[in-house]
């Protein structure tokens, strides 16, 4: 079940219903109702694959409980490493174990030696990545000491599957999330007025920037060889302003929506293209990930502590690590190694830390220098994002080299695009500057229209909110599943 179809706009009334108006006085009957939809929204792709969010919320449930009786060290590291194989054999198999065999294969073949094997014909269950992450939180937070393990398997069901960030994220630490599910929710009017327009400006983003954004992008991806260089810059701009759309409208779908239940998740995006350098971009990018990696794997390596030789691998590990997370093609691995390479040398002159604080704070315009800034810090991003996007490594480097081909910047509408085609990528560039502009007033909050400017009629507030409706209603673009559903 996706946010953006009609099986979602029946689902949540009912559940929002259910939850609310019949069993809102019984904690337990509401975590009930969490943990019925939750499955029921993640079968209805494949109900086979609710096997597996069960066993892996079995087997850490399991393990934290025995983590709190267990005070041998030996046994308590054989515990986490029971988790920690379970978890991430269940993701390697599905998602990467043809990956692996293919280029044993080729290793092979490439020195001569004839090898053969089978691949499989795996489906890759939705969101595996998201919830292994977010069980294994849990486990390791328990290891240290840093929380009490659950002790209510309904809670933890809960915790692990609530359906809002089941699928792609935020990535929930259980010590923000999993208390949560204890205490019993009151409905705020506040809230679910708050988290109604969360939503509407996600859907915006996805379906108004994101779908029209991919009808552009996968014409000029498919067909750049035929295509003039300025065409190429276009699509990687649109795409960039894509995957941004889409993914950072699925987190505000995800978190307007679990405020609808009285539940707070974390921010996995701060205007994350008014970043004025790569450390500040990944400090507003999938922010979830990113403290994810920094916590459990950046940190225990040694973080930015140690040799400068030290420094750098640690910094390599850790976007190597993120590329492939998000998938298995070499592509994603160039991806991170290129951010890598993006972040090191501001890491190396000590000014990964320079811009902490939001762009332009108080102010409307930002100051040339900052404007520069952005300008280099998003032509970066766009770039890196050539290889995300790109089907191999082979199709993003011809991509590549075709822009920078001399006397390729002919036109930057292609002379194939007339009529109706032409007129929906004007549209998309309008959409796109007002995105861009409403984020950039909202910068200072939660996201773009939490506060409306400031606008204290209510009458006006609710004018505006009907205009975006009927935007989004009017202006949808070919309905899109969301990018991050394949990782």
């Amino acid at each position: 079940m996706i946010f953006n179809s009609i099986d979602f706009a029946i689902f949540l009334p009912i559940v929002f219903s259910l939850y609310w108006f019949v069993f809102d006085k019984n904690l337990k009957y509401q975590n009930i109702v969490i943990v019925i939809a939750s499955y029921l929204f993640y079968g209805w792709w494949d109900w086979r694959f609710l096997a597996l969010i069960f066993v892996s919320s079995l087997i850490d449930f399991s393990v934290g409980i025995k983590l709190e009786k267990e005070n041998g060290k030996g046994k308590r590291k054989i515990l986490l490493w029971l988790s920690v194989i379970v978890n991430l054999g269940l993701l390697g198999f599905f998602k990467y174990y043809n990956f692996f065999l293919e280029n044993f294969i080729s290793t092979f073949s490439f020195f001569g030696i004839g090898f053969k094997a089978n691949t499989l014909n795996i489906i890759l269950p939705v969101g595996i990545s998201f919830y292994t992450f977010q069980t294994l939180s849990y486990t390791i937070d328990v290891y240290k000491e840093k929380l009490k393990p659950s002790h209510n398997f309904i809670s933890f069901l809960a915790f692990v599957s609530f359906f809002p960030q089941l699928v792609a994220g935020p990535i929930e630490r259980a010590t923000n999330l999993l208390p949560q599910f204890y205490k019993r929710r009151l409905f705020s009017y506040k809230k679910g007025v708050d988290g109604i327009r969360q939503i509407v400006w996600g859907l915006f983003k996805k379906i108004v920037i994101a779908d029209n954004c991919a009808k552009f992008t996968n014409e000029i991806f498919t067909n750049y060889a035929s295509l003039d260089g300025s065409t190429l810059v276009v699509g990687a701009i649109l795409f960039t302003f894509q995957i941004y759309g889409d993914f950072s409208g699925y987190s505000d779908i995800a978190i307007g929506t679990a405020r609808l239940f009285g539940f707070e998740l974390k921010q996995n995006f701060a205007f994350p293209y008014f970043s004025r350098d790569m450390a500040e971009f990944w400090r507003r990018w999938h922010i979830s990930l990113s403290t994810w990696f920094r916590d459990y794997l950046y940190i225990p390596l040694g973080g930015s502590r140690g040799k400068t030789i030290m420094k750098v691998r640690n910094v390599f590990i850790i976007f190597l690590v993120s590329g492939f997370w998000h998938g298995a093609n070499w592509t994603f691995v160039l991806w991170g190694l290129l951010n890598a390479c993006y972040f090191i040398p501001i890491m190396l002159t000590n000014r990964n830390r320079n811009n902490t604080d939001t762009v332009a704070l108080g102010k409307i315009f930002p100051t040339l220098k900052e404007l520069l800034q952005m300008s280099l810090t998003f032509g970066l991003t766009t770039f890196a994002w050539v290889f995300f996007r790109a089907e191999n490594i082979t199709h993003a480097l011809s991509y590549i080299k075709r822009i920078f081909s001399s006397n390729n910047f002919l036109n930057l509408i292609p002379q194939t695009w007339g009529g109706r085609m032409l007129s929906d990528f004007v549209f998309t560039l309008c959409s796109i500057l007002i995105l861009m502009v409403v984020e950039w007033f909202g910068r200072e909050q939660q996201y773009g229209i939490e506060t409306m400017f400031g606008i204290k009629h209510r009458y006006i507030r609710w004018i505006i909110y009907l205009v975006l409706l009927f935007y989004i209603i009017t202006f949808a673009g070919s309905s899109q599943d969301f990018i991050y559903f394949q990782f």
